[in-house]
């Protein structure tokens, strides 16, 4: 796992990349957290979708909400970058634009408008 460290508007943010799957259970997202804050200090994170499971993104496996109230109790900011146009489930359409109306947890579908909205939240 490669993490660049950007800042913007005096608030630095990591920028994960990587070729693998992180995040697949609520064990993983917390070690993933964990390894984020151990190594950079940073409470905000890119990072993108290829790198979180696929039953991630089918709500019915209750994973979203779980690994996801972990960030939210971590005090950690997250935007997942990617396509989710290819995705038909309407409810996680809705999850997603739920999400991007808040200030926590974003689905945006590049890394500069992830940073962007990372750094005026």
């Amino acid at each position: 796992m490669k993490i660049n460290i950007i800042k913007e508007n005096n608030i630095e943010i990591a920028v994960i990349n990587n070729n693998e799957i992180l995040i697949t259970d609520v064990q993983s997202a917390l070690d993933f957290m964990a390894t984020i804050w151990y190594d950079t200090g940073c409470d905000r994170i890119v990072l993108n979708k290829s790198a979180i499971c696929e039953e991630f993104f089918d709500l019915k496996t209750k994973l979203a909400g779980d690994v996801l109230q972990k960030f939210i109790n971590y005090h950690m900011k997250i935007a997942i970058v990617g396509d989710f146009s290819t995705y038909t489930s309407k409810s996680l359409k809705d999850f997603i634009y739920e999400s991007n109306n808040g200030k926590d947890i974003f689905f945006l579908s590049d890394e500069k408008k992830a940073i962007e909205k990372l750094s005026l939240v």
